[in-house]
């Protein structure tokens, strides 16, 4: 099952964007203040606390220059494992559209307990990328 986010839109070029979330010291300013922990990042990779879930990490697996970031759980962090992809496209300068999937690798029996928490993060993050200024 994948949850996709609405879509958002941003006043920035997917360049300014695409730098930003290539780089794991920048997403703290994106996490809900309050849910997030024992925050650790480099450029590739972070871990973190979410209470109740526990600690998790996260390593960027794939990167399209300026449309698409994909991001993995590290399974020695993270008890649940789940993918997110993050895709841009610019519609015109200074207008570029954002869209995150989350695909959680779980078991069957949890996904409509995930489903609209996960649904809620994605909006969420979209809601901080709509206003950030990259």
């Amino acid at each position: 099952m994948k949850i996709e986010s609405k879509i958002g839109k941003s006043s920035h070029s997917d360049q300014q964007i695409y730098g930003f979330i290539t780089d794991f010291n920048n997403f703290q300013t994106l996490l809900p203040k309050g849910k997030v922990s024992g925050w650790e990042s480099s450029g590739d990779h972070c871990s973190f606390q979410v209470d109740p879930l526990g600690r998790t990490g996260l390593q960027i697996i794939e990167k399209s220059p300026y449309s698409v970031v994909k991001i993995a759980s590290i399974p020695e962090f993270s008890r649940y494992q789940f993918s997110i992809r993050i895709q841009l496209k610019q519609v015109a300068e200074n207008d570029t559209r954002i869209k995150i999937t989350v695909e959680p690798h779980v078991n069957k029996m949890l996904l409509p307990m995930l489903k609209a928490p996960l649904k809620l993060f994605v909006n969420g993050l979209i809601d901080k990328m709509e206003g950030y200024s990259f």
